[in-house]
């Protein structure tokens, strides 16, 4: 998936409120993927939407567009829109770029000479390394839990491109790491492999916190490959 700038808006008294409308359609849009509320193949109208969300198709049209640009949807002539299939080759790209980014960040992390925020350490440490009985199962709350864990071990580093590249990443493989959670066994070996990292961030051992991130986002991209579209439609009615 391709993100680029949004355009900038035609400066007009009016363009503020009609941004606005045309944000919320581009951010429920973008949450109806991720939740597979419209997964791969899926084909629906401008109108349709526009009924669904309570707004003109205006605000519609842009959303789509923007949408259309990042590598999510594309028009159909004269018959609306449809939700693109999954570029596995570009998932694939983006997970070695996440595995190196995550790993610098850990060796950053374990150094003396590096300012670390603990703050948002101990944040993800209460999360991930509370007792079993206190775990969520809840596959929602999962996904977010470990996109947050992810994301706050490159921001913990203190290297503000390496997060924001990062950032870029995760947003792009948000729709398909997800799926990542639908099943209980996963749920629990991620809270098992994050304990693991964490344990051994804490005791500095950069080398084995970074061999055991790397083998937790290995195993995630091996998940990804098994991924087909059934499961993506069985994904959508255990979201």
């Amino acid at each position: 998936m391709h993100s680029t700038t949004p355009r900038r808006p035609l400066a007009r008294p009016e363009a503020p409120a009609h941004r606005s409308r045309s944000e919320i359609v581009y951010a429920q849009l973008k949450q109806d993927v991720a939740d597979f509320k419209l997964v791969p193949g899926d084909r629906f109208t401008e109108s349709e939407i526009s009924v669904r969300l309570g707004v003109s198709r205006t605000p519609v049209r842009e959303a789509l567009q923007r949408l259309q640009q990042e590598g999510y949807v594309e028009v159909l002539f004269r018959n609306g829109w449809r939700v693109l299939p999954f570029d596995f080759e570009q998932f694939e790209q983006l997970y070695d770029l996440r595995m190196v980014l995550e790993t610098t960040a850990v060796q950053r992390i374990c150094a003396d000479d590096v300012h670390v925020d603990r703050a948002l350490l101990e944040r993800i440490a209460a999360i991930w390394l509370a007792p079993a009985a206190e775990r969520s199962s809840d596959i929602r709350q999962v996904a977010q839990w470990d996109e947050e864990f992810h994301c706050s071990l490159v921001a913990a580093a203190g290297n503000a491109e390496m997060t924001r590249v990062h950032r870029d990443v995760t947003e792009r493989i948000r729709i398909i790491r997800r799926l990542d959670f639908t099943h209980q066994a996963r749920i629990d070996a991620t809270y098992e492999e994050h304990g693991k990292i964490l344990r051994a961030i804490q005791r500095k051992r950069a080398d084995q916190a970074a061999l055991l991130l790397r083998t937790h986002i290995q195993t995630s991209q091996a998940e990804v490959r098994k991924i087909t579209l059934h499961q993506v439609h069985l994904a959508r009615h255990a979201a």
